[in-house]
């Protein structure tokens, strides 16, 4: 399923780029890089982390994966591509998905931009940390 999703995207379904899709298929936890090499390198041991990023910049050209970055200095990958919200527990750090209108949202001041990406991203505590604390 994976090779040949990559060969319908134009993507050369090295063995490599197949593993970090599936990554990001089976996880779905918004990965960093660091985290994506880390687990792989377990099952892949001459994979290196610039072949994960070499990897990523392909599928974000691509249009496979999106880039989320709620924290300035925190850059996570996202294999749900429709539009969609996260929220990022300040606790635990998990990311969660909900959905959200995003495409309603319009305003007059931005009819003349041509928008590519929209974004909505809320932080706070989630329900299993404020559970936690009673």
């Amino acid at each position: 399923m994976v090779h040949e999703y990559l060969v319908k995207n134009n993507i050369k379904p090295l063995y490599n780029r197949v593993k970090v899709l599936e990554y990001l298929l089976d996880k779905q936890n918004h990965p960093t890089v660091d985290e994506i090499y880390n687990d792989l390198v377990k099952e892949l041991p001459t994979l290196s982390k610039t072949t994960v990023y070499n990897t990523l910049k392909l599928f974000l050209q691509a249009n496979l994966v999106r880039l989320i970055t709620i924290e300035d200095n925190e850059t996570r990958y996202d294999v749900n591509i429709p539009n969609h919200g996260h929220f990022k527990c300040e606790e635990c750090k998990e990311i969660y998905d909900f959905t959200i209108d995003i495409d309603g949202v319009e305003t007059e001041e931005l009819s003349q931009f041509k928008i590519k990406e929209k974004s909505v991203y809320y932080k706070g505590i989630c329900p299993g940390c404020l559970n936690k604390k009673n």
